[in-house]
């Protein structure tokens, strides 16, 4: 009987195995040999598509006679830093006594596009192959794998999407940057007064800048409007007060008048001046009726799980990091066996996984910071029937579920970097608090009407049950910041129309006996001025959400969840992308703040490719190319039907750059641009 060969994708994960089915021979150089087993490694990627040159030397200087370039059969080369260790895993796939393969490269579309390059230019032929599928680095998640391991052709569609991809960039990239660079370079290196400019452009940068440039525009065009509230105490006139807040309504003097700002202000000082004087006259005091007195309760439901683009927003706003700088933590998180996989865009639990979640319980019980609540989980039996609860959904899971604690690892925590320790802790809370009941306010709404017909209202938030929320309790939170943090949740927009107010026991009570027909009193009117505000600056971690949600910010957790599946980038390679714009010296972050912002060079190759190709910066047609890459995957697009698109889009496209003749147009952007970069 032949041995079994198990191919990992880096040497920290090939050692994980080793151990994990005690191949415990000679570690050799590249790989660990034990008796019926051997153990190797890739260290990323072996094998990239050749360059240009490579088919035809010739094509090694860039010209518009040569483009586009579409070749009919795709070369590939072994990467010159790592021929090594591809000859050692060539040499070990193609042994003699090997006769079975366990594909255990990253499980996703790159992990398999890793191996299945390694694999052919190997030219490997007569072996036994299965693929090792895990969400984390156990030993019995290994071992699971293993035991479960499928033939790899079931994963001939995922292989086919990963090589289209490959090719979409490859192509994209070459023919669109030569072209763009050969009909602009020179005269954006000539602006600028630089030597050369080559204009870098691919399917998913491109249209990242063109959503960072867009957004920087809309700031730089908005006019700040000043507008002014209304507002007052209303109450029995003694100990019992409240603020509130005037509103039109049909019976209102102002009602369908162009003085209004929205329906809780004017344009003009003057008008909210003289409401006051309408409604308050000479004594600055007022009865009005309550019109309706409403008290409700509200739920809010724990947040589904962490997906890497989630976690990396959250990073980026509680410790101001970067999303590489997250993805390198939780990848280190993941192979310390603290964490399940990273690169994943599910944010709940498999059914299978979901049915023994008190296995991942249990060992957080031995976690210093929130092992109480893990305990207290177990002991109230919280995590029985989640399986039947919207953190459980087989159907939103492609190729792994959402990023939650393992329960184990827990021994080498405390060695870890402080930060890598925080993520942690983030991770696990938001995980546990799925298991604990919705939080649940009481929402009092009170609108009166004085003699004159004109509204006031007033709305009042009482906590009832912390729920969940009492989870989230994080232990590198002062008080001051957590209140900071929450504030930023809510948003500080100066056009919110509602104002909820905490309330003291005695005025709850007061407010509990107002019904509608009560009379109360309005005092102390004032006007209250306050100002538009501008578009919100991408950060780090929104510019990765807004990539997720095909270069919309939503905000609202649920509706993003609605149309997953149209991002534009993958989770694994989000990250990457913004960290290139940002060497290109297409887009400036702020460490400190990470905040990004256009440079002038970036901003004048979104003008360049707005001039000549603006497709690549629609949001929609960019993520329209994933989702296609998706059905490919899944079965319901051919090789040769995507591939046919994408030679055509590549063709047509530089064929219309080829015949442009645009350059006094660019000339007047380049001036636009140039008069905020001085």
């Amino acid at each position: 009987m032949g041995k079994k060969l198990y191919i990992a994708e880096k040497p920290s994960v090939a050692r994980e195995f080793a151990k994990a089915l005690g191949v415990g021979g000679k570690s050799l150089n590249g790989y660990i040999e034990g008796n019926d087993a051997i153990v190797t490694w890739c260290v990323g990627h072996l094998v990239t598509m050749c360059y240009p040159e490579d088919y035809d030397i010739s094509l090694k200087k860039w010209s518009m006679n040569t483009l586009p370039f579409l070749p009919e059969k795709y070369k590939y080369r072994i990467i010159d830093s790592a021929k090594n260790q591809f000859d050692i895993v060539s040499s070990l796939l193609n042994r003699e006594d090997v006769d079975t393969i366990y594909v255990a490269t990253d499980s996703g579309r790159e992990g398999e596009y890793i191996y299945r390059l390694v694999e052919q230019e190997a030219h490997v032929t007569g072996k036994e192959r299965r693929r090792v599928w895990i969400d984390s680095q156990t030993e019995d998640e290994i071992r699971r794998g293993v035991r479960e391991a499928k033939e790899l052709s079931a994963y001939d569609n995922l292989a086919c999407a990963a090589y289209l991809r490959a090719k979409e960039d490859y192509l994209m990239g070459i023919n669109f940057s030569r072209a763009l660079t050969l009909k602009y370079g020179n005269g954006i290196a000539s602006f600028l007064k630089e030597k050369y400019s080559v204009v870098s452009v691919g399917r998913v940068m491109t249209c990242v800048l063109g959503m960072v440039v867009k957004r920087e525009r809309e700031i730089r065009d908005f006019k700040k409007m000043p507008f002014y509230r209304v507002i007052g105490l209303s109450g029995d006139g003694d100990k019992n007060v409240f603020k509130c807040e005037w509103k039109v309504c049909e019976t209102s003097a102002y009602f369908g008048t162009p003085k209004l700002y929205k329906e809780n202000g004017f344009l003009k000082r003057e008008d909210a001046e003289a409401l006051i004087a309408s409604v308050t006259g000479p004594e600055g005091v007022v009865d009005a009726v309550v019109e309706s007195a409403e008290k409700k309760t509200e739920k809010k439901n724990p947040p589904l799980l962490y997906n890497l683009a989630e976690l990396q927003n959250d990073c980026s706003k509680f410790f101001k990091i970067s999303p590489d700088e997250t993805l390198r933590v939780i990848q280190e998180l993941y192979e310390k066996k603290l964490v399940t996989y990273p690169r994943t865009d599910a944010r709940v639990l498999s059914t299978a996984v979901a049915k023994e979640i008190d296995k991942n319980l249990r060992g957080l019980m031995g976690y210093q910071i929130a092992g109480d609540i893990a305990k207290r989980v177990i002991d109230e039996g919280a995590f029985k029937g989640i399986e039947k609860t919207r953190y459980t959904n087989d159907k939103q899971i492609t190729d792994h579920y959402a990023i939650i604690p393992t329960g184990a690892g827990l021994g080498v925590l405390g060695s870890l970097p402080q930060l890598s320790q925080k993520i942690y802790e983030v991770i696990v809370r938001r995980f546990l608090a799925i298991f604990f009941p919705p939080a649940k306010w009481q929402k009092i709404s009170i609108v009166m009407k004085t003699q004159g017909g004109e509204m006031f209202s007033a709305g009042f938030k009482v906590p009832v049950d912390e729920g969940w929320r009492a989870v989230m309790n994080y232990s590198f939170f002062s008080g001051k910041k957590k209140e900071k943090e929450e504030d930023a949740e809510k948003g500080g927009d100066d056009e919110k129309e509602e104002e909820e107010q905490g309330v003291n026991p005695e005025l709850l009570k007061f407010l509990g006996s107002v019904k509608k027909g009560s009379v109360l009193k309005l005092s102390q009117l004032e006007v209250k001025e306050g100002e538009t505000s501008p578009p919100k600056r991408y950060n780090s971690g929104s510019i990765i959400l807004a990539m997720e949600n095909a270069g919309s910010l939503i905000e609202d957790e649920e509706l993003r969840e609605q149309i997953k599946g149209s991002g534009i980038g993958t989770s694994a390679t989000r990250a990457e992308i913004l960290k290139k714009l940002i060497n290109n010296r297409y887009l400036k972050l702020n460490k400190k703040t990470q905040i990004i912002t256009p440079a002038q060079l970036g901003e004048m190759v979104y003008e360049v490719v707005r001039c000549s190709i603006p497709q690549m910066l629609n949001p929609e047609l960019t993520a329209s190319w994933e989702k296609g890459l998706t059905m490919v995957a899944n079965g319901d697009v051919s090789e040769n039907e995507y591939m046919e698109k994408l030679t055509g889009y590549v063709r047509r496209r530089t064929d219309v750059v080829k015949g442009l003749s645009n350059a006094n147009d660019l000339g007047r952007a380049y001036r636009y641009v140039a008069q905020y970069y001085k």
